[in-house]
Order: C-alpha cells, then structure tokens, then sequence
C-alpha cells in the first residue's frame, strides 16, 4: 500500500477514534496490536470474501457462549449454522432462521447483562483481536488492501 494507512481508513469510512489509533502504524503493525476485534472485522469486511469473514466473526461470537444460560442452545445453534454456510454446508434462509432464534434468546436475557456490558464488551473485544488474527492473517488483509 503506497498511502498513508489513517488517510485510506478514512477514505473507507473508518471511524475517527480508529484512524486516529493507528497514527503511523504500517498495517501489519495496526493488525498484530489492534485490541478492537470490533475495528479489525469492520476492516476485514471491507475487503474480504464474506465467507472467510463469517468464520472469524464466529470465532469471536463462540466467546459470548460462557454468558448464555444452561440449557438455552439458540446462540450456539446460529453459530454453527453461520459456520456451515462459510463452509458451503448450509442455505442463507437457515442461516436467517438460526439468527432470528437467537435474537429471540438475546433480547430474553439482554436486561440481566445490561449494567456489565460495557466492561464485557471490552474484554472481549481485546481476546476477540487474537482470534481475528488467527483467521484472517495480516498478509490476507495487506494484498485485499493493495488489489483495491
């Protein structure tokens, strides 16, 4: 990539907080010290192959798991199916279904979580960087940059 890393994260609509972090970091610096799997998705979203995204996403989504209640399988359920779709296994409309079945077990228990979500979120989000990293190498991210 020939241009300043921050002036091509705002040129693709990147939020001022993220442009501003990375500075004059290179982006195989960004990627290996992002903390935001938040950011590092939104990144990967813009230039990847959405199948390749969806397993990512997924990884950090399997994280949440520990805060779903015994018994309640909906989350994991979307997850894998998620996972089967990146995998060419199952359809987008089952994927549809899963989704909407585990939305209905979020907003179940969304009151329960609430006054903790802001200091999970951002725990998470730091283990969930690593995970994204695993998936989705930096030299994946630097060529989809630089064929753009």
């Amino acid at each position: 990539m020939t241009r300043a890393l921050p002036s091509v994260l705002a040129e693709m609509g990147a939020c001022r907080e993220a442009v501003a972090w990375v500075g004059t970091r290179t982006l195989t610096e960004a990627w290996a010290q992002c903390e935001r799997a938040d950011w590092m998705l939104w990144l990967a979203a813009k230039v990847l192959d959405r199948k390749l995204l969806v397993l990512a996403a997924c990884a950090c989504a399997r994280t949440a798991l520990v805060h779903v209640p015994p018994g309640e399988d909906r989350p994991l359920r979307a997850i894998e199916t998620a996972e089967r779709w990146a995998r060419g296994e199952a359809t987008e409309e089952e994927v549809g279904v899963a989704v909407d079945d585990a939305y209905a077990a979020y907003a179940a228990a969304h009151a329960a979580y609430a006054a903790a979500y802001a200091a999970i979120r951002a725990a998470s989000l730091r283990s969930q960087a690593d995970l994204v990293r695993r998936e989705i190498p930096v030299e994946v991210i630097v060529a989809a940059m630089e064929a753009k």
